[in-house]
């Protein structure tokens, strides 16, 4: 009988867990920050139905004891941030539905984190993977026109892989962006990646389309919008292509394009409008960069460094 019972709970747990992804979805959120919330939240789910609780009956102890099972499994403090933030987002969202009167998650408190610098990629490092990308292939010209405005327009790869054909304004070299929050942003790109995006679009996309149809610029092999790991294994493979060792990812362009900009003399608040940051303090990390990259130049050419 007992198992019956804790059965009904998990699947009773479940289905609120459910209904609030779909919530989410109605908001327009990400669709990875809605995975990750899910992942997080399943994870507290199997937590307190070993306990027999529900996200019902639960308290803000068993929320606590949750967070240092977290720590026992050598989690770091960021990404256990980040399963707090899921759990005070559930939370709030069963008060605001009138599920529950209260939030057990509310006196949960972030974990303090020390900001780290991004990772990036030389210029040079860029250019190798970028030129990597066989031309005389159709999937080249695409991966070559992924890459080119990947690292010219500053993009997260979620914009790059939502981007449909009409984003684009290759007469002025200017692509519509979606961003965090669906906020837009128009941001400029070079004659290198206007090149390659327009021979992708007039030679490449017509052979991997054919006769289908699809609004989406990226397509993968099937003709179908490519998924975000249909991008990371493009993107190892034009790594290792280009002998770089280190591990690279989407994200590292973002930061690169950012970087590369404000060491030439970019200034911070046109940087800030290119990335669409909301804050400008998220921005001002890449100064923080720029400085390490001097300092880093300075200690292999001065001779008493």
């Amino acid at each position: 009988m007992p198992k019956k019972t804790r059965r009904r709970d998990v699947k009773e747990a479940s289905d609120i867990i459910k209904d609030f992804e779909n919530f989410l979805i109605s908001e327009g959120d990400e669709l990875n920050t809605i995975r990750s919330y899910t992942y997080d939240l399943l994870q507290l789910e199997n937590f307190l139905s070993i306990r027999k609780k529900t996200p019902i009956t639960t308290t803000v102890h068993d929320l606590r004891d949750f967070i240092h099972t977290m720590f026992d499994t050598g989690l770091s403090p960021r990404s256990i941030n980040r399963k707090i933030s899921s759990i005070k987002a559930f939370y709030r969202y069963l008060v605001f539905n009138k599920t529950i009167n209260y939030s057990p998650a509310s006196d949960l408190e972030l974990l303090k984190v020390g900001r780290k610098l991004p990772l990036i990629l030389s210029i040079d490092e860029v250019t190798s993977i970028i030129e990597s990308a066989d031309e005389k292939t159709p999937l080249g010209l695409r991966d070559r026109a992924c890459l080119e405005l990947l690292y010219a327009a500053g993009l997260r790869i979620s914009e790059l892989l939502s981007l449909t054909i009409t984003d684009l304004d290759l007469d002025n070299d200017l692509v519509n962006v979606i961003g965090k929050g669906n906020k837009q942003r128009i941001v400029p790109f070079g004659k290198k990646a206007e090149k390659a995006i327009d021979e992708y679009i007039s030679i490449g996309r017509p052979l991997i389309i054919k006769k289908r149809s699809s609004p989406f610029l990226i397509l993968n092999a099937r003709g179908k919008n490519m998924s975000r790991m249909g991008f990371l294994k493009i993107l190892r493979k034009y790594r290792i292509k280009a002998g770089i060792k280190k591990r690279v990812t989407p994200h590292m362009f973002r930061h690169s394009f950012a970087t590369h900009l404000l060491e030439a003399g970019a200034d911070l608040r046109v940087v800030q409008e290119l990335l669409g940051h909301v804050d400008i303090s998220t921005t001002q990390i890449y100064t923080h960069i720029d400085r390490e990259y001097l300092k880093e130049i300075y200690r292999e050419h001065h001779p008493r460094a």
